[in-house]
């Protein structure tokens, strides 16, 4: 089952990283959230050319889902990443995986939420795929608890 669920929320990153606004890196990136409804939200990167203001497509995605109302029903996350093609296709065989800034805003999103996400990477060519629990990507974080909300 999770499988199934990753392979999906992966394609549906795949789909969201041709809409990237990579022309510094070339570099896109695509993530696909699932709420607790079933429904998918996306996001992609969005460069800046002043690269601090640039956006991660996980937390594009987490801002989309939140924006909608649904920042505590987020139970899955699918990421996707590589080389932008002309086209809008990625390459590349690395795993992609959230950075340390989304790592920490995923961790909102579980405390708030009250669960552990499911966070599944892939890589451009599809080869390779991996399926981690939020809290092993960044244990001991900081968050919502820590401030005495829940």
């Amino acid at each position: 089952m999770r499988e199934v669920a990753g392979r999906v929320l992966i394609d549906a990153a795949r789909d969201a990283a041709v809409h990237a606004h990579a022309p510094y890196s070339h570099f896109g990136v695509g993530a696909a959230v699932l709420l607790e409804d079933g429904q998918i939200v996306t996001g992609a990167n969005f460069e800046n050319a002043s690269y601090g203001l640039s956006l991660c497509a996980e937390t594009v995605a987490l801002a989309t889902a939140n924006s909608q109302g649904h920042f505590r029903d987020i139970v899955a996350i699918g990421v996707i990443g590589g080389k932008l093609g002309k086209d809008g296709s990625l390459a590349g065989s690395a795993l992609v995986t959230p950075c340390g800034r989304c790592r920490q805003i995923i961790n909102e999103a579980v405390q708030l939420g009250g669960r552990d996400i499911d966070i599944y990477c892939g890589s451009a060519d599809g080869e390779d795929f991996a399926h981690f629990q939020a809290s092993e990507l960044l244990p001991h974080a900081f968050g919502p608890a820590d401030l005495g909300i829940r």
